[in-house]
């Protein structure tokens, strides 16, 4: 009789005391409401709020950017089917890539690790095709801090152009690199270009033929430089493309997350220095001096 009145209602009913204990869980588990997928909504919401300021974002760096582990960054946007609203598009090999010449400079950084900056710069450039002409963008860039340190812009991809790039480096670190990497172009391997860090006491490293993974600092760059950058006929000047290309080279270098570094360029190259004046600082290294 006890039995009957716990386990059923007055209408004979299954009471939740008796579905628990048939079903093994606490009674009050029958009332838990999982959070799961209302903390799966409100980061979800935090997501898209990430891409609206950074478009290309994937789910490494949205999880470095909110400070969430990646593989719930990356649960999340399977679930809502949330993807970069910019996307790259792959481009098959070109065949002049396939043949190799005689190289005229070896790649002496294959097994170089930079520990500080100004110890290698990699140099390259790229093509943007803006309404029926070709804009050319030449960059140098940090490999330790992945910072952009110089560029050029034109309309004709030659030594000039390079060298101007490499001038601007110069000018805004106010030192050279120990080492100088870069493809086999025309344009780095000119007398003018390979005479100037040679004046600079440079290193000259160059890749091999159809080896661009051989300078994978700048490949990476502008892959990704590409994506941001978005659509070029977008703009309706070329005055109006370049100011855009500037702010874009900004935004990498002092916003953007690099996923190697964990943090933007500019904040790695700072936080770099403020170690080192540390170290120099510390009582131990002052008696040692």
């Amino acid at each position: 009789m006890t039995e009957a009145i716990t386990s059923k209602d007055v209408k004979g009913n299954m009471t939740k005391t008796k579905l628990a204990k048939e079903m093994g869980v606490s009674r009050q588990a029958l009332y838990y409401k999982h959070k799961q997928p209302e903390k799966d909504l409100l980061t979800k919401g935090r997501i898209e709020k990430v891409l609206e300021d950074h478009p290309s974002y994937g789910h490494k760096r949205i999880a470095m950017e909110l400070k969430i582990n990646k593989k719930r960054a990356r649960r999340v946007m399977k679930i809502f089917n949330i993807k970069p609203h910019k996307r790259r598009i792959k481009h098959p090999p070109k065949p002049d890539d396939l043949n190799k010449t005689p190289v005229i400079y070896q790649n002496e950084i294959k097994y170089l690790c930079p520990i500080r900056p100004n110890v290698l710069w990699a140099g390259d450039f790229t093509y943007i095709k803006f309404h029926n002409q070709f804009i050319y963008l030449a960059t140098i860039v940090d490999v330790f801090t992945r910072e952009i340190i110089g560029w050029a812009v034109s309309g004709s991809h030659d030594r000039f152009m390079v060298l101007e790039a490499y001038e601007m480096a110069k000018a805004k670190t106010g030192a050279t690199s120990i080492y100088h990497h870069s493809d086999q172009g025309s344009e780095y391997d000119s007398y003018d270009y390979t005479n100037q860090l040679i004046k600079d006491n440079v290193i000259v490293s160059m890749s091999e033929k159809g080896h661009p993974w051989e300078n994978g600092f700048q490949e990476s760059f502008y892959s990704n430089f590409k994506l941001d950058l978005g659509w070029p006929n977008q703009y309706e000047t070329l005055p109006e493309l370049i100011e855009a290309i500037y702010l874009q080279i900004h935004y990498y270098n002092a916003k953007r997350i690099h996923t190697k570094l964990k943090t933007q360029p500019q904040t790695f190259k700072t936080q770099y220095y403020i170690k080192m004046l540390t170290i120099n600082d510390s009582p131990r290294r002052r008696q040692l001096v």
